[in-house]
């Protein structure tokens, strides 16, 4: 799962921090889950005078999203603690119901993070980077599994 600020680094802003997690959802190395609030909350920030989104960016951005991530609707049994900002709870509910990790740049969800017994990761983008990386194949063992011969 992706915040809002991160989604907004990865597809908008081109962090060059958030790239290995665009990669990895480009490649369906991993996945990531949205709910329809999430969805609503992406769809308001793009349009953040700020930011200076023009509406056919906006759209593209959207669409992109979509296409990246499985829009399900989290249904969360477990006790979680309560987020300083009410707006992230949905983020810290979403986590727990697929028991996955939530990538984040809010220091209050990074705070709880620390937490024993949630049942999921919060990682920052570069920690999430940083896991990434250890998982990925390395290029010694990739050119071995494509040189095998075909069964």
């Amino acid at each position: 799962m992706l915040d809002t600020n991160v989604v907004l680094d990865c597809l908008h802003f081109a962090d060059p921090a958030a790239r290995p997690i665009v990669l990895a959802l480009e490649a369906g190395r991993i996945e990531c889950r949205v709910t329809s609030a999430t969805l609503d909350e992406l769809h308001r920030a793009l349009g953040y005078p700020a930011l200076r989104i023009d509406a056919a960016t906006q759209a593209t951005i959207e669409a992109r999203y979509r296409v990246l991530a499985q829009c399900v609707e989290a249904a969360c049994g477990a006790t979680l603690p309560r987020c300083r900002d009410a707006d992230d709870q949905k983020f810290l509910e979403l986590a727990a119901a697929g028991a996955a990790v939530l990538v984040s740049k809010d220091r209050a969800l990074l705070k709880l993070a620390r937490r024993r017994g949630l049942g999921f990761r919060i990682l920052s983008p570069a920690q999430a980077a940083a896991v990434l990386a250890d998982a990925a194949p390395t290029p010694a063992s990739a050119r071995t599994a494509s040189a095998a011969p075909p069964r």
